[in-house]
């Protein structure tokens, strides 16, 4: 299908425009993806060798979406033929006053799920003395961890999309979205004079998103790109069995005055990963692939938590990413609206945590632009107008 008219565009193939493309393919709809650069770059927040899943938040809306990704992980991947999720623990740390654990503790009793609460000793029990949390400190241990290996995920999406129909275009960026003057449907413009014609549109623009949005149809969605760094550091000789993965060592995230993440050893023989949640704002054409930010209070977690098991000078190896991050760092996902009506479907914001649940995001914009709702997952604090939103036309 080579045409330029399509039942859904899809703009930008990172994670979240690929696993869309894929369900839209799979539904039999005409499916054209569009992605600015080559396919699987590594400018945005879909590239690199791995992402935690975890169902342990704060808020419940996730929790049935974090659960049924799982399910569409593995059925993708069933399909595919390759594996992109690998099942681990998970652990939660913080202090033991610390209001974000206590809502996700409170958030695992109400939803059911299964969970150990723990203290240090128990902790360096469990974990085989791998992990060692101070005396004041709790943790949350559950059997939903996992990782997810992101650009081969970006891939099976690409390639499913691919089996099922859909058309693939990569560097061709697109500079407008009009509303078509006669009849239902929208006119998808690119920078080297192509134009593509569909009944929807999905924009997963990522970190572009917020100035794609702007110059198509006024509006200013609070979006703000950050630069930030995957940091990997050296387990001491001797150590790395404690650390790998199918160990029994967890994907963890630790709360306090940073919010601390990682994976057990798997990418990269000898080393582990443990990054901050957080960067310094960026303007994605103009990235400075800078060095990673509170490094001091990073080494500090490292050698606090891992009691010298891992080496807390320096990390070897860095990985620059960016997030696009909402004030609230919840997602966007909503229609356009406007002229456009439910003809522009917007997926972005997705603020560092949303890759765990692409196949399931993928799916809710696909029935947004199929058939106006969601479905089957409640999205209401993900609707656009929950900020204030300004026209600059």
């Amino acid at each position: 299908m080579e045409d330029s008219e399509f039942d859904v565009i899809i703009i930008g193939a990172g994670v979240m425009g690929s696993s869309t493309a894929y369900h839209a393919a799979k539904r039999g709809l005409r499916t054209l993806l569009l992605e600015q650069f080559d396919f699987l770059h590594h400018r945005g927040s879909s590239h690199g060798e791995s992402r935690t899943i975890r169902v342990t938040y704060p808020q419940h809306h996730y929790y049935p979406m974090v659960m049924e990704s799982y399910r569409l992980w593995e059925e993708a991947q069933a399909q595919v033929g390759y594996q992109v999720y690998f099942k681990a623990q998970h652990l939660d740390m913080s202090p033991s006053d610390d209001p974000i654990m206590l809502a996700l503790i409170d958030n695992c009793r109400k939803l059911r799920i299964p969970y150990q609460l723990l203290r240090r000793d128990e902790v360096a029990e469990k974990f085989s003395g791998s992990i060692d949390i101070p005396e004041d400190w709790v943790a949350v241990s559950n059997e939903h961890g996992g990782v997810i290996k992101p650009t081969k995920a970006v891939a099976m999406f690409q390639t499913l999309a691919l089996r099922n129909g859909a058309v693939l275009k990569d560097n061709t960026k697109v500079v407008d979205i009009k509303k078509k003057k006669q009849g239902p449907g929208v006119e998808v413009l690119t920078a080297g004079g192509k134009k593509f014609s569909s009944k929807k549109c999905v924009v997963t623009a990522g970190g572009w998103a917020k100035k794609l949005v702007k110059a198509v149809s006024g509006v200013e969605v609070p979006i703000k790109a950050v630069e930030t760094n995957v940091l990997y550091w050296r387990i001491k000789e001797g150590q790395e069995g404690k650390f790998a993965m199918g160990s029994g060592f967890p994907t963890f995230g630790s709360f306090g005055k940073v919010y601390v993440y990682g994976t057990p050893m798997m990418e990269f023989p000898g080393l582990i990963k443990v990054a901050v949640h957080g960067g310094r704002g960026c303007d994605p054409e103009k990235r400075e692939w800078g060095p990673g930010v509170m490094m001091d209070e990073l080494k500090e977690w490292v050698e606090g938590r891992f009691k010298g098991i891992v080496d807390s000078s320096e990390p070897v190896l860095r990985q620059s990413c960016m997030y696009s991050m909402t004030p609230d760092e919840d997602f966007i996902i909503d229609f356009l609206g406007g002229e456009f009506a439910k003809d522009v479907v917007l997926g972005a914001g997705f603020s560092g945590h949303g890759f765990k649940m692409a196949p399931v995001i993928g799916r809710i914009l696909t029935d947004l632009a199929l058939h106006g709702d969601p479905q089957s997952l409640h999205i209401q604090p993900f609707h656009i107008h929950r900020f204030t939103l300004t026209s600059k036309f």
